[in-house]
């Protein structure tokens, strides 16, 4: 990709989570990042990625305090591109069992923790399938239905009733949500950062939809 013509992806910072690893993947797909933490500093972003690992307790309030739980509100009801990683899938639904929490609200469903009485190791560690349920905007030959392995950090997973938002199932015990999609945003449970060629294909495909969708406006 050109990167004088590759448009700006704004990456939310709220002081905690991978954001460095996240930075390094973009750079390395070739994309234009802006890391911001306030949402005056939006400015000409296209796309928008919100990251995380750590508490969801603290990312929520972060984003509700600072007004960017408002932005990402905003900007997925705007369909413009949108990516959230772990924490950032996680926050944007109605509630979480970690810490009895409320999340953003912005897709129905809730956050719950692994089922133990199926003796699971948890945390849910290490590489695992996604199989995706459809293609979509952010998929391209490099990324195969049913096939694709990604890595994995986490206690609690997403259950939402809007099986239509569901992009991706995991098998862990049981099938779990581990990736949505609707419109132009899309958001995983794993982490693409810690995913090899295959997460970095992700990033890749992202900022090409970014790309694409100023080139389209």
């Amino acid at each position: 990709m050109d990167a004088s013509i590759s448009p700006t992806i704004a990456v939310i910072d709220y002081g905690m989570g991978n954001l460095r690893s996240v930075h390094n993947a973009l750079r390395y797909v070739g994309a234009q990042i802006r890391i911001i933490d306030q949402p005056d500093q939006l400015g000409d972003a296209a796309g928008l990625i919100l990251p995380g690992v750590g508490a969801l307790r603290d990312c929520v309030s972060y984003l509700v305090k600072s007004g960017l739980g408002d932005t990402v509100r905003d900007w997925i009801a705007d369909d413009r591109p949108f990516l959230g990683v772990c924490l950032g899938l996680q926050a944007l639904f109605e509630s979480s069992e970690e810490g009895d929490i409320q999340g953003l609200g912005i897709f129905a469903g809730k956050v719950v923790r692994f089922d133990v009485s199926t003796d699971l190791k948890v945390p849910h560690m290490g590489w695992n399938q996604a199989s995706f349920t459809r293609q979509h905007a952010i998929m391209n030959a490099e990324l195969s239905q049913g096939e694709d392995q990604f890595y994995f950090v986490h206690s609690y997973h997403v259950d939402t009733p809007d099986k239509d938002l569901v992009w991706a199932t995991t098998d862990y015990g049981y099938a779990f949500t581990s990736a949505i999609s609707r419109g132009n945003a899309f958001a995983t449970q794993f982490h693409p950062e810690r995913s090899q060629a295959t997460g970095l294909q992700i990033y890749r495909n992202f900022t090409r939809l970014v790309t694409e969708s100023v080139v389209i406006g």
